[in-house]
Protein backbone atom coordinates (compact mmCIF):
# COMPACT_ATOMS: atom_id res chain seq x y z
CA UNK A 1 0.00 0.00 0.00
CA UNK A 2 1.30 3.79 -0.77
CA UNK A 3 2.55 5.64 2.44
CA UNK A 4 0.35 7.65 3.98
CA UNK A 5 1.37 10.73 4.72
CA UNK A 6 -1.39 12.83 6.18
CA UNK A 7 -3.40 10.54 8.07
CA UNK A 8 -6.68 11.19 9.53
CA UNK A 9 -8.08 10.76 13.47
CA UNK A 10 -9.83 7.45 12.14
CA UNK A 11 -6.75 5.78 10.91
CA UNK A 12 -4.63 6.75 13.93
CA UNK A 13 -7.63 5.41 15.92
CA UNK A 14 -6.97 2.32 14.52
CA UNK A 15 -3.36 2.13 14.31
CA UNK A 16 -3.40 2.89 18.20
CA UNK A 17 -5.92 0.29 18.51
CA UNK A 18 -4.17 -2.53 17.08
CA UNK A 19 -0.41 -1.41 18.67
CA UNK A 20 -2.08 -1.63 21.99
CA UNK A 21 -3.67 -4.84 21.21
CA UNK A 22 -0.14 -6.19 20.12
CA UNK A 23 1.59 -4.99 23.45
CA UNK A 24 -1.39 -6.37 25.64
CA UNK A 25 -0.54 -9.91 23.43
CA UNK A 26 3.17 -9.39 24.44
CA UNK A 27 4.11 -9.48 21.04
CA UNK A 28 6.87 -8.05 18.87
CA UNK A 29 6.44 -6.00 15.50
CA UNK A 30 8.99 -9.31 14.20
CA UNK A 31 5.95 -11.78 15.75
CA UNK A 32 3.14 -9.92 13.90
CA UNK A 33 5.03 -9.80 10.53
CA UNK A 34 5.77 -13.17 10.30
CA UNK A 35 1.60 -13.77 10.23
CA UNK A 36 1.52 -11.31 7.51
CA UNK A 37 4.22 -12.56 5.21
CA UNK A 38 5.99 -9.10 4.96
CA UNK A 39 8.87 -7.36 6.79
CA UNK A 40 8.42 -6.41 10.16
CA UNK A 41 8.65 -2.47 8.91
CA UNK A 42 5.03 -3.12 7.73
CA UNK A 43 3.69 -3.91 11.37
CA UNK A 44 5.47 -0.38 11.72
CA UNK A 45 3.81 1.46 9.33
CA UNK A 46 0.63 0.14 9.97
CA UNK A 47 0.86 1.29 13.36
CA UNK A 48 1.96 4.75 12.85
CA UNK A 49 -0.99 5.38 10.57
CA UNK A 50 1.48 5.31 7.76
CA UNK A 51 -0.08 2.70 6.37
CA UNK A 52 -3.81 1.15 5.71
CA UNK A 53 -4.60 -2.77 6.65
CA UNK A 54 -6.08 -5.23 4.18
CA UNK A 55 -9.22 -7.27 5.85
CA UNK A 56 -7.21 -10.57 5.22
CA UNK A 57 -3.98 -9.12 7.24
CA UNK A 58 -6.66 -7.76 9.95
CA UNK A 59 -8.11 -10.26 10.62
CA UNK A 60 -4.78 -12.55 10.86
CA UNK A 61 -3.32 -9.80 13.07
CA UNK A 62 -6.62 -10.04 15.24
CA UNK A 63 -6.30 -13.87 15.88
CA UNK A 64 -2.16 -13.36 16.69
CA UNK A 65 -3.27 -10.74 19.25
CA UNK A 66 -6.12 -13.12 20.75
CA UNK A 67 -9.36 -11.30 19.86
CA UNK A 68 -11.94 -13.53 19.96
CA UNK A 69 -15.25 -11.82 21.18
CA UNK A 70 -17.37 -11.55 17.90
CA UNK A 71 -18.61 -7.61 18.66
CA UNK A 72 -14.87 -6.92 19.50
CA UNK A 73 -13.54 -8.48 16.04
CA UNK A 74 -16.32 -6.49 14.09
CA UNK A 75 -15.99 -2.95 15.72
CA UNK A 76 -12.30 -2.94 14.65
CA UNK A 77 -13.16 -4.18 11.11
CA UNK A 78 -15.87 -1.28 11.03
CA UNK A 79 -13.51 1.31 11.93
CA UNK A 80 -11.11 0.10 9.60
CA UNK A 81 -13.80 -0.08 6.74
CA UNK A 82 -14.52 3.60 7.83
CA UNK A 83 -11.08 4.92 7.99
CA UNK A 84 -10.93 4.60 4.17
CA UNK A 85 -14.18 6.09 3.74
CA UNK A 86 -15.38 9.45 3.15
CA UNK A 87 -18.34 11.00 5.47
CA UNK A 88 -21.59 12.92 5.20
CA UNK A 89 -19.40 16.32 5.34
CA UNK A 90 -17.43 15.17 1.64
CA UNK A 91 -20.16 16.75 0.04
CA UNK A 92 -19.22 20.63 1.64
CA UNK A 93 -16.01 22.54 0.80
CA UNK A 94 -14.52 22.78 3.94
CA UNK A 95 -10.85 22.66 5.07
CA UNK A 96 -9.00 19.44 5.74
CA UNK A 97 -8.75 20.57 9.56
CA UNK A 98 -12.71 21.11 10.22
CA UNK A 99 -13.50 17.55 7.88
CA UNK A 100 -11.50 16.05 10.76
CA UNK A 101 -13.34 17.17 13.47
CA UNK A 102 -16.60 16.73 12.03
CA UNK A 103 -15.31 13.11 11.70
CA UNK A 104 -14.12 12.28 15.02
CA UNK A 105 -17.48 13.83 16.49
CA UNK A 106 -19.38 12.07 14.36
CA UNK A 107 -17.68 8.77 15.32
CA UNK A 108 -17.89 9.79 19.51
CA UNK A 109 -20.44 8.03 21.69
CA UNK A 110 -19.65 11.24 24.73
CA UNK A 111 -18.61 14.86 24.34
CA UNK A 112 -17.17 17.00 27.10
CA UNK A 113 -17.51 20.57 25.98
CA UNK A 114 -16.26 23.93 27.48
CA UNK A 115 -16.57 27.00 25.70
CA UNK A 116 -15.63 30.09 27.19
CA UNK A 117 -16.69 32.97 25.07
CA UNK A 118 -19.06 31.12 22.38
CA UNK A 119 -22.46 28.42 22.18
CA UNK A 120 -21.04 25.46 21.15
CA UNK A 121 -20.88 24.46 17.36
CA UNK A 122 -23.62 21.84 17.84
CA UNK A 123 -25.79 24.00 19.91
CA UNK A 124 -26.46 27.22 17.55
CA UNK A 125 -28.80 28.02 16.11
CA UNK A 126 -28.56 29.06 12.04
CA UNK A 127 -28.78 32.65 12.59
CA UNK A 128 -25.88 32.81 15.32
CA UNK A 129 -23.95 30.91 13.06
CA UNK A 130 -24.50 33.05 9.96
CA UNK A 131 -23.45 36.05 12.51
CA UNK A 132 -20.65 34.53 13.96
CA UNK A 133 -19.05 33.30 10.63
CA UNK A 134 -19.52 37.14 9.41
CA UNK A 135 -17.54 38.47 12.09
CA UNK A 136 -14.91 35.90 11.98
CA UNK A 137 -14.34 35.63 8.68
CA UNK A 138 -15.35 38.87 6.58
CA UNK A 139 -13.46 37.78 3.58
CA UNK A 140 -15.80 34.97 3.64
CA UNK A 141 -18.88 35.19 0.06
CA UNK A 142 -22.36 34.58 1.04
CA UNK A 143 -22.09 31.61 -0.83
CA UNK A 144 -19.16 30.33 1.76
CA UNK A 145 -21.17 31.10 4.51
CA UNK A 146 -23.84 28.89 3.98
CA UNK A 147 -21.74 26.39 3.68
CA UNK A 148 -20.76 26.88 7.03
CA UNK A 149 -24.16 27.36 8.18
CA UNK A 150 -25.41 24.26 6.46
CA UNK A 151 -22.61 21.73 8.33
CA UNK A 152 -23.61 22.96 11.40
CA UNK A 153 -27.21 22.30 10.98
CA UNK A 154 -26.00 18.64 9.68
CA UNK A 155 -23.53 17.94 12.71
CA UNK A 156 -26.62 18.46 15.35
CA UNK A 157 -27.85 15.23 14.00
CA UNK A 158 -25.95 13.23 16.24
CA UNK A 159 -28.25 14.85 18.91
CA UNK A 160 -30.88 12.94 17.55
CA UNK A 161 -29.78 10.03 15.53
CA UNK A 162 -30.84 6.79 16.46
CA UNK A 163 -28.61 6.43 18.89
CA UNK A 164 -27.59 10.16 20.33
CA UNK A 165 -24.41 11.68 20.70
CA UNK A 166 -24.48 11.98 24.62
CA UNK A 167 -23.40 15.63 25.20
CA UNK A 168 -22.29 17.17 28.57
CA UNK A 169 -21.58 20.89 28.19
CA UNK A 170 -20.38 23.54 30.51
CA UNK A 171 -20.34 27.34 29.25
CA UNK A 172 -19.42 30.25 31.00
CA UNK A 173 -21.74 32.48 31.78
CA UNK A 174 -19.98 35.48 29.61
CA UNK A 175 -21.33 33.02 26.68
CA UNK A 176 -24.97 33.84 27.19
CA UNK A 177 -23.62 37.30 27.09
CA UNK A 178 -21.42 37.91 24.41
CA UNK A 179 -23.57 39.79 21.72
CA UNK A 180 -23.14 37.36 18.45
CA UNK A 181 -25.58 39.39 15.61
CA UNK A 182 -28.52 41.37 17.06
CA UNK A 183 -30.77 41.11 19.52
CA UNK A 184 -33.00 38.92 18.23
CA UNK A 185 -31.00 36.74 17.07
CA UNK A 186 -29.25 36.34 20.38
CA UNK A 187 -32.43 35.76 22.28
CA UNK A 188 -33.57 33.30 19.18
CA UNK A 189 -30.37 31.36 20.58
CA UNK A 190 -30.85 31.09 24.37
CA UNK A 191 -34.31 29.72 23.98
CA UNK A 192 -32.71 27.34 21.54
CA UNK A 193 -30.68 26.34 24.24
CA UNK A 194 -32.88 25.82 26.76
CA UNK A 195 -34.79 24.08 24.26
CA UNK A 196 -31.98 21.52 23.57
CA UNK A 197 -30.76 21.37 27.57
CA UNK A 198 -34.22 19.46 27.88
CA UNK A 199 -32.94 16.90 25.83
CA UNK A 200 -32.56 13.65 27.45
CA UNK A 201 -29.10 13.28 25.98
CA UNK A 202 -27.70 16.51 26.79
CA UNK A 203 -26.82 17.97 30.06
CA UNK A 204 -25.63 21.89 29.68
CA UNK A 205 -24.68 23.89 32.91
CA UNK A 206 -23.34 28.07 33.07
CA UNK A 207 -20.51 28.71 35.10
CA UNK A 208 -21.53 31.87 36.78
CA UNK A 209 -19.46 34.55 36.39
CA UNK A 210 -18.74 35.23 40.14
CA UNK A 211 -17.38 31.70 40.48
CA UNK A 212 -13.57 31.46 41.07
CA UNK A 213 -13.25 28.73 38.73
CA UNK A 214 -13.51 30.97 35.97
CA UNK A 215 -9.66 31.40 36.52
CA UNK A 216 -9.03 27.53 35.16
CA UNK A 217 -11.09 28.77 32.09
CA UNK A 218 -7.63 28.64 29.59
CA UNK A 219 -9.95 27.96 26.50
CA UNK A 220 -12.39 25.92 25.69
CA UNK A 221 -11.67 22.55 24.92
CA UNK A 222 -13.64 19.22 24.06
CA UNK A 223 -13.03 15.33 25.47
CA UNK A 224 -14.63 12.68 23.34
CA UNK A 225 -15.41 8.97 24.11
CA UNK A 226 -15.75 6.23 21.99
CA UNK A 227 -18.76 3.12 21.73
CA UNK A 228 -15.73 0.74 21.95
CA UNK A 229 -14.77 0.76 25.47
CA UNK A 230 -10.86 -0.28 24.59
CA UNK A 231 -10.98 2.62 22.66
CA UNK A 232 -9.04 5.59 24.52
CA UNK A 233 -10.43 8.96 24.45
CA UNK A 234 -9.25 12.12 22.25
CA UNK A 235 -9.06 15.37 23.75
CA UNK A 236 -9.23 18.31 21.63
CA UNK A 237 -8.12 22.25 21.51
CA UNK A 238 -8.87 25.15 18.80
CA UNK A 239 -6.48 27.88 18.40
CA UNK A 240 -6.60 30.64 15.99
CA UNK A 241 -3.69 29.37 13.88
CA UNK A 242 -4.85 25.93 14.35
CA UNK A 243 -5.89 22.92 15.82
CA UNK A 244 -4.57 20.37 18.25
CA UNK A 245 -5.85 16.44 19.33
CA UNK A 246 -4.39 14.63 22.16
CA UNK A 247 -4.53 11.03 22.04
CA UNK A 248 -2.02 9.70 24.75
CA UNK A 249 -4.02 9.24 28.20
CA UNK A 250 -2.17 11.54 30.14
CA UNK A 251 -2.70 14.24 28.47
CA UNK A 252 -6.32 13.27 27.94
CA UNK A 253 -6.21 13.20 31.28
CA UNK A 254 -5.30 16.90 32.32
CA UNK A 255 -8.74 17.70 30.17
CA UNK A 256 -10.76 15.13 31.84
CA UNK A 257 -10.24 16.31 35.75
CA UNK A 258 -10.73 19.91 34.61
CA UNK A 259 -13.74 18.99 33.15
CA UNK A 260 -14.88 17.19 35.95
CA UNK A 261 -13.83 20.34 38.11
CA UNK A 262 -15.68 23.19 36.11
CA UNK A 263 -18.53 20.25 36.18
CA UNK A 264 -19.00 19.80 39.62
CA UNK A 265 -18.41 24.00 40.63
CA UNK A 266 -20.99 25.39 37.76
CA UNK A 267 -24.61 25.32 38.45
CA UNK A 268 -26.82 22.90 38.36
CA UNK A 269 -28.83 21.96 35.15
CA UNK A 270 -32.20 23.62 36.72
CA UNK A 271 -29.83 26.59 38.12
CA UNK A 272 -28.49 26.78 34.65
CA UNK A 273 -31.82 27.14 32.70
CA UNK A 274 -32.81 29.84 35.06
CA UNK A 275 -29.57 31.70 34.00
CA UNK A 276 -30.39 31.68 30.24
CA UNK A 277 -33.65 32.35 30.81
CA UNK A 278 -33.06 36.22 33.05
CA UNK A 279 -30.67 36.82 29.85
CA UNK A 280 -33.02 36.25 27.36
CA UNK A 281 -35.31 38.27 28.70
CA UNK A 282 -32.71 41.23 29.10
CA UNK A 283 -33.03 40.62 25.40
CA UNK A 284 -36.19 42.01 25.27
Amino acid sequence: MPLNQNPTIRQRRLARRLRELRISAGLTHADASVVLDADKSKVGRIENAQSGVRLPDLRALLDLYGVTDPAERAEIEKLNRESKQKGWWSRFAVDGSYATYVAVEHDASTLYNVETHLVPGLLQTPEYTRALIELQNPEFTSEQIEVQVAVRGERRQVLTREDPLQLWVVISESVLRHRVGSAAVMKEQLESLLADSRRSNVQLQVLPSEDPMNACLYGPFVVMSFPAAAETDIAYSDLPTGTLYYEEAAEVEVYTKLFRRLNMAAANVRASRALISDVAREMG
